[in-house]
């Protein structure tokens, strides 16, 4: 029988995946995984459901960018006080401490690269105690959450005669 942890990596891989079908995968009863997954949804540990979306096969193809953030931190709050006020803002997709040369790693959704750069210069730098930043732009993605967006064509096997 599978460890109860199976079932969060599964529901994260493939959400859309049903109680039965984790049950068959699982070995646990349907039953089970329904009040599993209802604990943990009611616990904050699920806290929600998305699907991937490969944007450059839609009409729509948003600017995708990754700003580090250089901070200082602020006594007796740390970074959290500057993480909460970025996180705020809808452009903001992720937030995330890191370590090495910045503090922050934002990761932002926006219509153009032009809008990218607004939000840098004339909401995330002008933050008390932000100290830096450095925008990269996301070019292609290849993979992300564990789904390969271009998957490669299929070699024909090729032989070597001597």
């Amino acid at each position: 029988m599978a460890d109860i942890t199976e079932i969060l990596k599964l529901l994260e891989q493939d959400s859309r995946l049903t109680p039965k079908q984790l049950s068959a995968m699982t070995g646990r009863a349907c039953e089970e995984i329904e009040a599993f997954i209802a604990d943990r949804e009611t616990d904050g540990t699920i806290l929600k459901y998305t699907a991937l979306v490969d944007w450059g096969k839609a009409e729509h193809d948003p600017v995708n960018a990754l700003i580090e953030v250089k901070i200082s931190p602020q006594r007796g709050e740390g970074y959290d006080r500057i993480a909460e006020r970025i996180y705020q803002y809808d452009e903001v997709d992720s937030l995330y401490l890191m370590s090495g040369a910045f503090d922050l790693a934002v990761m932002m959704t926006a219509k153009s690269m032009r809008d990218v750069s607004e939000f840098v210069f004339a909401r995330l730098a002008t933050i008390d105690g932000v100290t830096g930043t450095a925008t990269h732009f996301i070019m292609k993605k290849y993979k992300e959450k564990n789904c390969i967006f271009a998957q490669p064509p299929e070699q024909e096997e090729r032989g070597l005669f001597v």
